[in-house]
């Protein structure tokens, strides 16, 4: 859409925009896209999520919309319009060409290659959370457990991000408090459910992100920490879990450094 903004008119961006208190994600989504374009915008799924420090998100998403035209200019943008070449337009910042990029990668693969389609949940939190699924796999048996905590009434690992860090380095620290000093050989893999809630208004306004991580080294092999244990899950539940390990079968999860 071409901006109407003094600060920035006549360049071109994406529909995008700032949630608004009391707002959840889907329903500021539409918002924007229809303040910006003059219409109705149905979200498929989360593309990918961006990050600055630990208090800056962008959550990106796809889905269908119709245009608007110059006729219909107003104080929120000029027009929309449907481009084959970015270089014919003056983009207002050049932070879009990656998400684009992104999402012609989406459209253009079979739909088996990618997540499946993931709008956040609505559910409540007062801060911001990550929430890990660690999975690992007994040599003994070939099953596949998840890291559980045991502090209170069992459920995953879930850790309050520091909004004046990077989440990297959040992270970093969390696995540490989970393994030890000398964690296993892991890797992160994306994220698999977004929570977020701005009901009542004041009192929810947290995200919880769900990140899949995958430990490399045999569960023989790897101690957890007091408080911490492994899980042995379903077989069926395991084996969804290893699909999800694949490229693009989790939405990203981009950290601006």
């Amino acid at each position: 859409m071409q901006e109407a903004k003094s600060s920035c008119a006549g360049t071109w961006y994406l529909p995008a925009g700032r949630v608004e208190p009391g707002e959840n994600l889907l329903d500021a989504v539409k918002r924007e896209v229809l303040e910006e374009t003059g219409l109705e915008f149905e979200p498929n799924t989360l593309l990918l999520v961006e990050c600055a420090q630990g208090h800056w998100y962008r959550f990106v998403f796809t889905g269908q919309v119709e245009l608007k035209t110059v006729a219909r200019a107003d104080a929120e943008s000029l027009q929309a319009s449907w481009i084959d070449d970015l270089n014919q337009l003056s983009l207002r910042a050049c932070d879009i060409l990656p998400l684009i990029e992104r999402a012609k990668q989406f459209y253009a693969e079979k739909p088996e290659a990618w997540h499946r389609p993931l709008i956040p949940a609505i559910s409540p939190h007062k801060n911001l959370l990550f929430r890990l699924i660690v999975v690992i796999r007994k040599k003994s048996n070939n099953r596949i457990h998840v890291l559980i905590s045991e502090k209170g009434n069992v459920h995953f690992p879930t850790c309050e991000i520091n909004p004046a860090k990077s989440i990297h380095s959040t992270l970093r620290k969390y696995i540490q408090v989970l393994f030890g000093s000398n964690p296993p050989p892991h890797k992160p893999h994306g994220i698999i459910s977004v929570e977020h809630s701005a009901q009542p208004t004041g009192e929810h306004d947290g995200i919880c992100l769900s990140i899949l991580i995958s430990c490399k080294s045999a569960l023989e092999d790897v101690a957890v920490s007091a408080n911490y244990a492994w899980m042995e899950i379903r077989k069926d539940l395991g084996d969804q879990l290893l699909a999800r390990l694949g490229k693009n079968k989790c939405v990203m999860l981009n950290v601006i450094r």
